[in-house]
């Protein structure tokens, strides 16, 4: 309100902008106003003539309470001269107060001053400050886009979002979301945007647009990062070709990612990831001796050097307390060297997981990597894959394909649904997955079922429903973008799941991790400290915080948010 008032003000004050429009809304104020004073003063008049007495004022407190319908009754004609002046002066007051002002206020007032309100705002968003550097444009309004702006604010990293919608981008600005206005396309919108300075542009739309906005940002800068996220392999080259510094076909790495997590053949520790120089890797634990034991029972930090860092159970990430149990379902995530991990696997590798085909319920452009990368590890495959059109792209790829829709029992089971080690269901359509987990857990309750969302509202759901792991497309993106931007190696941990390089806030530093609290206030789960360049993993509980060092924790982004409030702001 203290705005509208300021450019009421200015209106009033005679800004070329505002007077023009409001002149004949003050004109038909100056009118109102002389006509309450006539009806003020005919009041009095009417009042003499039947013998009554009032104050000037009083015809003025009259005049209104009538014409705005209050009409408390405290002041009354009692002639039908007096009465026949009331009604008039009420009707008056219907048409001049209820109708006619609202709708001049509306029509010549307050729609120019959104108007102009809009027009600001819009020149405003433009740009960014003169004084940004080292910021990330993001070139499309996506999921992706939203996951990346929360992500990049936790690490202190300035972002904008370009929407071209002018009033879309108006009402993200008022909800306190980073957001230019402009053509994606357009060399003025990077301009504005201080490309030259950025530290990295994120080109997220259709392949054919993100080639043009490649294109257009080496206009300006031939030296910014560009990353690029395309729909196609073949786009990759045209990408790259283009000036893209790095090209992430993000739906093959879906399925490879979920590829990587598949339990078959001989019992191994899948690698994950990698922080300098130590590997995360996950392993399964059924029909192996470690199931039913504690993380202290099975102690393989004293027989292979790994440390266990986590546990999966039912599609969420536990910290790996040493009372925690160890299901036949759970797996383990551990970290540890090269040399320690093939330990591990030499550990494993006597036990039999199970030798029957994996199991990939999709034959799109997921199921496709996913089936690919299973038989690069030398994995039987079968694809369900339900349009028959498809064929001829998934031919080739697994062992067989049975087409047919998955939510036919008879085709799960001639696909060996109820043998499957694994089970991944990459369809687009949640529904679906959500459905055929609870179908497939009951069919096989020892499988391990990993499936992608396409919507992050519906993660919770899939792991009440039975899955071991969920990923989704916005989720990978986010975090392929993010380590990016940091420069560092790939980490994708799960769904909801990441890996947080924490700088020791200076109210923390001499302090133990068990004086802080990390863990039980914010549910962080510390796994290393970084100081000097050193990594040193699981850190003993007594020992102080250093000041310059850095914490690694594995956790959510509320629960790093949670951080920042109890530990930074305060």
């Amino acid at each position: 309100m203290k705005s509208v008032g300021s450019h009421l003000a200015s209106y009033l004050q005679g800004r070329k902008s505002g007077l023009r429009p409001a002149r004949p809304f003050i004109q038909y104020v100056i009118l109102l106003v002389a006509i309450i004073l006539l009806y003020g003063w005919l009041f009095h008049v009417i009042m003499e003539w039947e013998g009554q007495e009032h104050s000037w004022f009083t015809g003025i407190y009259w005049t209104l309470t009538v014409m705005s319908t209050l009409g408390f009754g405290d002041i009354t004609f009692t002639s039908d001269l007096g009465r026949v002046f009331s009604t008039a002066v009420l009707l008056t007051g219907i048409v001049l107060l209820l109708v006619i002002l609202p709708f001049l206020f509306i029509r010549l007032v307050y729609a120019p001053w959104l108007e102009e309100q809009s027009r600001r705002r819009f020149k405003a968003l433009r740009s960014v400050p003169k004084d940004t550097r080292d910021h990330v444009i993001i070139c499309a309004n996506d999921p992706i886009a939203l996951g990346l702006v929360q992500r990049l604010r936790l690490a202190g990293v300035r972002s904008w979002v370009i929407e071209p919608d002018g009033e879309l981008a108006g009402r993200m600005s008022d909800a306190g979301f980073p957001v230019l206005t402009g053509d994606i396309d357009a060399v003025e919108t990077y301009a504005g945007a201080r490309v030259e300075t950025a530290r990295l542009v994120l080109a997220n739309a259709a392949d054919t647009v993100n080639t043009n906005i490649v294109l257009t940002v080496r206009e300006l800068s031939p030296t910014v990062p560009i990353a690029a996220i395309v729909e196609y392999e073949d786009s990759v080259d045209i990408l790259e070709l283009s000036g893209a510094t790095y090209v992430f076909p993000l739906k093959q790495r879906l399925g490879e990612q979920l590829a990587s997590r598949v339990s078959a053949g001989n019992a191994r520790a899948n690698v994950i990831g990698r922080f300098h120089h130590l590997l995360l890797a996950e392993f399964p634990v059924h029909n192996t001796p470690l199931q039913n034991k504690t993380v202290r029972e099975t102690r393989l930090r004293e027989a292979t050097g790994v440390s266990i860092v986590g546990v999966w159970e039912h599609g969420r990430l536990l910290p790996a307390h040493p009372e925690l149990q160890l299901s036949p379902l759970s797996v383990p995530v551990v970290v540890g060297t090269e040399e320690q991990i093939r330990g591990l696997d030499e550990l494993l590798v006597i036990y039999d997981a199970n030798p029957n085909p994996v199991l990939v319920i999709g034959g799109g452009k997921v199921g496709r990597a996913a089936a690919r990368a299973l038989k690069a590890r030398g994995l039987a495959v079968h694809v369900v894959e339900r349009n028959g059109a498809l064929e001829p792209k998934v031919a080739g790829i697994p062992d067989k394909v049975f087409i047919g829709d998955a939510a036919d029992r008879e085709v799960l089971a001639a696909a060996g649904v109820e043998q499957a080690p694994s089970i991944l269901l990459t369809t687009h359509d949640d529904a679906m997955n959500i459905y055929l987990t609870v179908y497939c857990r009951r069919l096989n309750p020892d499988a391990r079922i990993l499936t992608r969302v396409t919507h992050e509202r519906n993660v919770e759901a899939i792991q009440r429903a039975g899955a071991d792991f969920v990923l989704s497309y916005a989720a990978l993106g986010v975090q392929t973008v993010f380590a990016a931007v940091q420069g560092r190696e790939l980490v994708v941990l799960g769904e909801g799941v990441d890996l947080f390089y924490i700088p020791v806030p200076q109210g923390l530093a001499g302090q133990s991790l068990a004086q802080t609290g990390i863990g039980a206030k914010t549910g962080l789960n510390v796994i290393a400290v970084q100081a000097d360049g050193k990594i040193e993993m699981h850190p003993q509980p007594g020992e102080p915080l250093r000041e310059g060092s850095v914490l690694v924790a594995l956790g959510s982004a509320q629960q790093r948010q949670a951080f920042e409030e109890l530990f930074v702001k305060n």
